[in-house]
């Protein structure tokens, strides 16, 4: 039995109080699912900027009535100190997810970036301190490895940030180990590489490549690549980042607090690799999409090549991917095809 499904097996024993910001969006929300059916109490704060409604009536169908008694929601913005506050009181665990991701919007509107993952986080912080939580656990990113060229990428080793987006999640991590030697407060970050999952949103200019990549495939829209196609990345599945933070925020590990973790494989996949297990899957489902990816330049603050080293999660919480891309990809297909089937009928 794993660590996992050790720690799954005490849950569903004891009902603890979990705050998980940014519950509406796509971690946040499998965040949800999967404490509700472990039978947990849930808090969730979000201001519906990157989140959505439908995420939180997709669980509330995924869960029997009496589990989702147990959630409380609070619309409410971590930029605001008040909200922040609320949302700790009488809480045992923050999952801390709210951000406003995409480099590419960083790049555009560092200001709106700075506020919501810098001053956003601050207020999450000293909210969760002064309401004192068991534990803090909270989404970092595989971006502040910056330019370092190293492969797999190692914790203690990055380089200098390639975009405001990357600068700002860099700060949460030093404001963490900051709050730590300052109050005695717990922490633990995550550093995800390129989640993908259902729910994860497939609209907008900013969203990730392998929903926006489903959809185009779906609707027969064309399929651009950033660069040669042999850009590759650590594609994580959201099971395996929902785990880490189940196991961040119980760890009774003294070695395991005030560490920040890769959460990934530990593999490598070309973004033409992507492409044909995309269209790959999409078949298994009927559909048979007639195209060719077009290239295009590489995109302003992308790294060109990123994989995890996931032996330091492995070793002090007890981390062990349990999907793989392929598996995941697999998984995550059924949602793409009933999200667009119905958004097109």
């Amino acid at each position: 039995m794993t660590s996992y499904e050790k720690l799954q097996n005490e849950l569903k024993k004891t009902s603890k109080t979990w705050l998980v910001t940014g519950v509406a969006g796509f971690i946040g929300s499998n965040l949800l699912e999967t404490l509700l059916k472990l039978d947990q109490c849930v808090v969730g704060l979000d201001n519906f900027a990157t989140g959505y409604q439908r995420n939180l009536d997709e669980v509330e169908g995924l869960v029997s009535a009496e589990q989702w008694a147990r959630f409380r929601f609070i619309k409410g913005d971590i930029r605001n100190l008040e909200d922040c506050r609320q949302a700790c009181a009488g809480v045992d665990y923050v999952l801390h997810q709210a951000a406003l991701g995409s480099v590419p919007r960083s790049i555009e509107d560092p200001i709106t970036t700075n506020g919501a993952n810098i001053d956003g986080f601050i207020n999450m912080l000293v909210a969760a301190r002064d309401a004192q939580v068991k534990s803090f656990t909270y989404a970092a990113s595989s971006s502040t490895y910056g330019d370092h060229p190293g492969l797999p990428k190692v914790e203690d080793k990055i380089g200098k940030p390639l975009s405001p987006y990357a600068v700002t999640k860099y700060v949460t991590e030093l404001y963490a180990d900051v709050f730590a030697r300052c109050y005695g407060f717990n922490t633990i970050g995550l550093r995800y590489f390129n989640v993908f999952g259902p729910r994860q949103d497939p609209d907008g200019a900013y969203a990730a490549v392998i929903p926006k990549w489903a959809a185009a495939l779906l609707k027969g829209e064309t399929i651009w690549v950033n660069g040669d196609g042999e850009t590759s990345r650590d594609f994580c599945f959201v099971a395996n980042a929902v785990q880490a933070n189940l196991l961040a925020a119980t760890t009774t590990n003294p070695e395991a607090i005030n560490q920040v973790y890769n959460v990934a494989v530990g593999d490598r996949t070309t973004l033409n690799d992507l492409f044909h297990s995309l269209r790959d899957n999409l078949s298994a489902h009927g559909v048979e999409p007639d195209t060719q990816p077009q290239y295009r330049d590489f995109r302003a603050g992308d790294v060109h090549h990123s994989q995890a080293d996931i032996g330091k999660a492995q070793r002090l919480l007890g981390y062990a991917p349990s999907h793989r891309i392929g598996d995941g990809i697999r998984v995550a297909m059924p949602w793409y095809v009933g999200f667009f089937g119905e958004k097109q009928s």
